[in-house]
């Protein structure tokens, strides 16, 4: 177990020498256990506790008390089809809100989580891709350069589970094979009677299986597992920032991600150049 209570830095403002302090991480948003899989039939990795590794590098990073001015974030895209619920499984964990009736994604869009891990600040830079078919163009410029992809189907709708396979396919086709962390996320599984929601979980762990991908069943209308699947994602992708960089003898920064920018508006300038690039 890790520290359990949020770090206070301080940073030095160099134009005029005043100190000021970061945004405060929320409490609910502060990791201290290595978080439990959905199911062991179906995980990324069964070990309940972080990596020998990640620890000493934690440790010798909190000892030299670096600055909060490389702070590091994973790049996570969520695709599925249509009325599947990504941006409501989103806003359910980023707002904590369920709107029953939304209008559906055009395009692009992202939140960004900030989270505290083992006493580090980290980030989760969250996706979500319209998908209907005419934004496919749109939305495959901003697969490029994911850490994690999250797959989503509906439950209740056994088609969208079979197309699971062509959205991995797509996202995959951005981005080199086995850089990314995957999951395969089934939503409204309160809409399933017990018996039922058994047999396509098992159908859905078949397939995860055979995308290299965890799986978890969630309820974004009742919040049923949504924080602790994208914790689970928060941490597998912080773990796997920090032994990369210790592999690569990294002395600065957690993982390869790209640095916070305050000014959203450069994120969506990088991507929209992605997509002249990509788009036909």
């Amino acid at each position: 177990m890790f520290n359990q209570t949020p770090s206070k830095v301080v940073m030095q403002d160099n134009r005029n020498g005043t100190m000021l302090y970061p945004p405060p991480i929320s409490r609910d948003r502060v990791i201290c256990e290595f978080p439990k899989c959905y199911t062991p039939e179906a995980s990324l990795e069964l070990k309940k506790d972080w990596d020998i590794q990640t620890k000493a590098a934690c440790s010798d990073r909190a000892a030299r008390q670096q600055p909060w001015d490389r702070q590091k974030m994973s790049k996570v895209v969520i695709v599925g089809d249509l009325n599947v619920g990504k941006t409501c499984l989103i806003n359910r964990f980023c707002k904590d809100v369920f709107e029953r009736d939304y209008k559906a994604t055009i395009g692009v869009d992202f939140e960004i989580e900030r989270f505290e891990i083992s006493g580090l600040p980290f980030s989760l830079q969250i996706w979500d891709t319209a998908g209907q078919e005419k934004f496919k163009c749109i939305a495959s410029a901003y697969y490029r350069g994911a850490q994690v992809i999250i797959t989503v189907f509906d439950m209740a709708d056994i088609k969208s589970l079979d197309h699971t396979r062509q959205w991995l396919e797509e996202a995959m086709s951005e981005n080199k094979p086995d850089s990314c962390l995957i999951f395969l996320v089934g939503t409204k599984n309160d809409l399933l009677p017990s018996e039922e929601r058994q047999r396509t979980e098992n159908d859905a762990i078949r397939i995860a299986t055979e995308m290299q991908a965890e799986f978890w069943a969630v309820s974004a209308k009742t919040g049923g597992n949504v924080q602790r699947f994208f914790f689970r994602v928060a941490a597998l992708a912080f773990e796997k920032c920090i032994l990369k960089d210790s592999q690569d003898g990294a002395t600065v920064g957690i993982g390869q991600g790209v640095s916070i920018n305050s000014d959203c508006a450069s994120l969506q300038e990088a991507a929209r150049q992605d997509m002249k690039r990509s788009c036909c």
